[in-house]
């Protein structure tokens, strides 16, 4: 579990005995990150959604294809992350929640910002500077 920022974490692919620590902790939304399918033994999206949701808290899915970020999922994570609750974002390990945030950011803080938060998280994102740069412009 990394902190992107006081309200957006990310995490590994979770389990259904993790969910009441993530309540614990204060956070209001888990959102997938991660196709069903990826992994022999993965859990399934329905099966985690249906215990985020007995706990009461809010479940969104926005499954990411490793490296094929679509501007509908960054704009959805944006809206996501854009309403203030503690957000909770899992995929298999963490790295394209990471990236889906720092995309979703873009003309939103400047990129050394962005790019700064992730690196704090132990997520290294060279490669989006320049698409982050040119939204700031």
């Amino acid at each position: 579990m990394k902190h992107i920022n006081e309200n957006v974490t990310v995490s590994p692919q979770i389990d259904l005995n993790e969910i009441a620590d993530i309540k614990a902790q204060g956070f209001n939304i888990v959102m997938s990150n991660r196709p069903d399918g990826e992994e022999i033994g993965q859990p399934l999206t329905a099966d985690i959604q249906a215990a985020v949701e007995s706990a009461g808290l809010k479940f969104v899915h926005i499954p990411i294809i490793s490296g094929q970020f679509t501007q509908e999922a960054i704009d959805g994570f944006a809206e996501v992350v854009g309403a203030n609750d503690k957000v909770f974002a899992y995929c298999r390990t963490g790295t394209r929640c990471a990236a889906l945030w720092a995309l979703s950011q873009a003309g939103r803080a400047s990129a050394d910002d962005i790019l700064g938060a992730t690196s704090a998280a132990g997520y290294d994102f060279p490669q989006l500077r320049a698409h982050l740069e040119g939204a700031d412009s």
